[in-house]
């Protein structure tokens, strides 16, 4: 029977996890299944066995890992692999009438120099030459490759059969923070993708609850959740999730609408028998639509003043206090209230800058909003915190009246290893942007304002500005941008102006000596001083370097008036009252 009059009449059970029953019935810690398709074929073919015998109808090919990423290149190894995952999963299948996919799993660590969508048209290309006809593309974090692989298979073989799962979180987002409805409603535009679901991650009860909340109703639904939630035990991952439990679950699933059904990670051959009993004489339902309530606010705290400004087409000015690299908040709190009385509309805190331990940005916007009933805009990276701990320190923000976000990636620690930096990255400013936005929709009662770095001091400022417009499609409104010293700058400034449809803030930093000049330019990233700015301070006392930065900086706002919305500036060294020196003259220039 063709799979689609089989569907037609009846729901479709998968099998369990390949990878986490092999472990166990292998007594292998943390070593891969797939090459087992070559070393051990008896092993892999009796597990399909087992999984048929306990009452699926459809198996998935051993070949989740099998790329050229993973496999280093070795695309001779891709191919024996993939070869022999389809022979031994074939084989078993005949004997059974159940259907066999070729299982793609999602491709990470890519290279910049590599497109995904090449990948997967490779892996694709493989299958195709063994016959596939039914394809599995799973535990994907988001949709990057996916429709156009879909529509090559489909090209390929018009009546092939394709489904796109999605890892994602009980909170329901996925690793690189894409949510589960924006990727729902994403690939339903896909006419080559026949089914969409999620798999992996979360437990049968949570997955159940993530689809109760999400409009799937003119969708051909998918979902084959983990067996619970792993314990993990002499670094071995333990699974103990009650097959009957978890049949049951995937029982509800099928009442809320779930045509395609199965196991992931910790689901055994029980958990699929199980699930076939608790299937038994079920037909397919009619998707339940609920209508997901909306989120009620927390509190009555105002909107952003600083918010209120800018949108209303007034010149702003935010102003950046580094925070204490101790517990003595003194001198910062006192700048900061300098900083108020000289009318700056927004306080901006680096989050750690230079990768180097410093107060935490989110507390001091939090004490700055309720102390000084002043906006704060603190900088949250995307280093040394995960989704789940971004998630949780946004929803704080929120409840204490912060609203305005600036976004970056953030420079990386520094190490003694060979390769000199550690990478600690979950996800990069844009994806950042995007989650954040997402919870704007989600979470929250209204919607973070997001702002992006923009360096107008970039050697190529195309890149540049090509992120940007990356940054403004994922939800962020404007940006805070380098300083502006030097031409290249303030002609990369009118270039952002013209091209990016965003809110600016222009970038302003007093030098305050030749060396200091000399430093910057040299030492820190993203920072371009013009050697005629520089010669202007040689010989110059502490007075005088003060004065003619007042000078210059004056005139660089006045500069750059036409082409902002707003001045971004940056405290050198703690000196508030040079930066109230400076905005009591750019008052009388340009802030009138």
């Amino acid at each position: 029977m063709e799979l689609r009059d089989y569907l037609n009449q009846n729901l479709l059970l998968f099998d369990g996890g390949m990878g986490t029953y092999f472990a166990e019935r292998n007594h292998s810690v943390g070593s891969g299944c797939e090459l087992a398709n070559l070393s051990q074929p008896e092993l892999i073919a009796d597990i399909h066995r087992e999984y048929l015998e306990a009452g699926c109808r459809a198996i998935k090919t051993n070949t989740f890992a099998v790329n050229r990423v993973s496999f280093q290149g070795n695309e001779e190894l891709v191919e024996k692999t993939i070869a022999a995952g389809w022979k031994l999963a074939t084989e078993a299948a005949a004997t059974y009438d159940a259907f066999v996919f070729a299982d793609i799993g999602t491709i990470s660590g890519l290279p910049d120099s590599m497109d995904i969508r090449e990948e997967y048209r490779y892996v694709a290309d493989c299958f195709l030459k063994q016959g596939a006809k039914y394809f599995l593309l799973e535990t994907n974090a988001n949709a990057d490759g996916l429709k156009e692989t879909a529509a090559y298979i489909r090209n390929k073989v018009p009546d092939a059969y394709i489904i796109a799962t999605f890892a994602i979180q009980p909170d329901g987002f996925s690793r690189d923070g894409s949510f589960a409805a924006n990727l729902l409603e994403e690939m339903k535009g896909c006419a080559a993708v026949d089914a969409i679901g999620f798999n992996c991650v979360c437990g049968a009860r949570h997955m159940l609850e993530l689809v109760q909340g999400l409009d799937h109703s003119d969708v051909t639904l998918a979902l084959m959740p983990n067996a619970g939630y792993p314990v993990v035990i002499d670094n071995r991952s333990f699974y103990e999730g009650d097959p009957g439990y978890f049949a049951a679950q995937l029982k509800e699933m099928a009442d809320e609408g779930a045509v395609i059904l199965g196991g992931c990670c910790g689901t055994t051959p029980a958990h699929i028998a199980q699930a076939a009993a608790a299937l038994i004489g079920q037909t397919r339902s009619q998707p339940r639509i609920r209508q997901k309530p909306l989120v009620e606010a927390a509190d009555t705290l105002p909107d952003s003043l600083f918010w209120e400004k800018l949108r209303k087409g007034k010149k702003v000015v935010a102003v950046e206090l580094d925070p204490p690299a101790d517990v003595n908040l003194t001198k910062f709190m006192n700048g900061a209230w300098m900083l108020k009385g000289a009318g700056v509309d927004i306080i901006t805190i680096a989050d750690c800058p230079i990768a180097r331990a410093r107060m935490d940005s989110s507390l001091l916007a939090c004490k700055i909003r309720r102390e000084l009933n002043l906006d704060a805009l603190p900088h949250m990276t995307c280093r040394d915190r995960n989704l789940n701990a971004t998630k949780a320190l946004l929803m704080g923000l929120y409840a204490e009246g912060v609203r305005n976000l600036l976004l970056v990636t953030g420079d990386p620690i520094p190490t003694a290893e060979r390769d000199e930096v550690k990478s600690v990255y979950q996800f990069n400013s844009r994806k950042l942007a995007a989650f954040v936005s997402g919870l704007g929709q989600t979470a929250l009662p209204t919607p973070f304002h997001l702002f992006g770095a923009l360096n107008v001091n970039a050697l190529n400022f195309d890149v540049q500005l090509r992120l940007a417009k990356e940054k403004l499609e994922k939800g962020m409104i404007g940006f805070l941008t380098q300083p502006v010293l030097t031409p290249e700058a303030f002609e990369n400034l009118k270039r952002a102006r013209k091209e990016l449809d965003g809110y600016i803030l222009g970038g302003i930093i007093p030098v305050i000596s030749a060396r200091n000049a000399r430093f910057m330019d040299s030492e820190i990233n993203g920072i371009r001083v013009d050697d005629r700015v520089t010669q202007l301070y040689e010989g110059k006392n502490r007075a005088e370097a003060e004065d003619l930065a007042v000078e210059i900086s004056a005139e660089i706002a006045r500069q750059i008036a036409p082409y902002v919305d707003g001045y971004y500036l940056m405290t050198p060294f703690q000196r508030t009252g040079l930066i109230c020196r400076i905005l009591e003259q750019m008052q009388q220039d340009v802030l009138q």
